[in-house]
C-alpha cells in the first residue's frame, strides 16, 4: 500500500490533538496505566498514528499483558515501527515511534506471548482505533485481510 503519510505543523497539532495526545505523540510522555482508552478494547480493527495515520498494529496481534496499556505482539507494518534505545530509564529500552509520524508509541519489550515473544507496550493517546467496519470508508480496506 503506497500511501503518503504527512505530519501537520506543531501549532497545529497542539490545536488538533488533546494535551495528553500532544504531551505522548511529541513529548515522549507517558499516560497512566489502566485509565487509557485502549487498554481493555476488545473491537476489531486496526491502530493508527494519531498525529499522520499509518496504520501500525492489528486488534488480532492484541493481547492482555495485565500492564493497563494497549499491547501487541507485533506491528501490522513493520516498515511504520522505528526502533531506538532510550536511556530515560535506569537500563536501556527500546522506544517505539511512528515512522511518518515520528510520534513516540511506548516501548517494546521481550517478554511477550508467541509467536513473537514482543510485547509492544503503547500509549492509547498515541492511536486512534478504526472499527472493522469502517476500515473501508477511511482508506484501510487494504487491510481488512489481516483480521482474519
Amino acid at each position: 500500500m503506497s500511501k503518503t503519510y504527512s505530519v501537520p505543523s506543531d501549532d497545529l497539532l497542539q490545536e488538533q490533538l488533546t494535551t495528553l495526545q500532544y504531551q505522548v505523540t511529541q513529548r515522549a510522555a507517558t499516560e497512566r496505566p489502566f485509565e487509557n482508552e485502549y487498554h481493555d478494547n476488545h473491537d476489531e480493527g486496526i491502530y493508527v498514528d494519531i498525529v499522520s495515520g499509518e496504520p501500525l498494529f492489528a486488534s488480532n496481534a492484541k493481547y492482555d499483558s495485565g500492564t493497563g496499556w494497549p499491547s501487541f505482539f507485533q506491528p501490522l507494518v513493520t516498515d511504520n515501527i522505528v526502533e531506538k534505545l532510550d536511556f530515560k530509564m535506569i537500563l536501556p529500552r527500546k522506544e517505539v515511534r511512528s515512522k511518518h509520524g515520528n510520534s513516540h508509541l511506548g516501548h517494546v519489550f521481550k517478554d511477550g506471548p508467541d509467536p513473537t515473544g514482543l510485547r509492544y507496550c503503547m500509549n492509547s493517546a498515541a492511536m486512534r482505533f478504526i472499527a472493522k467496519d469502517q476500515m473501508e470508508k477511511e482508506g484501510y480496506g487494504a487491510f481488512l485481510k489481516d483480521l482474519n
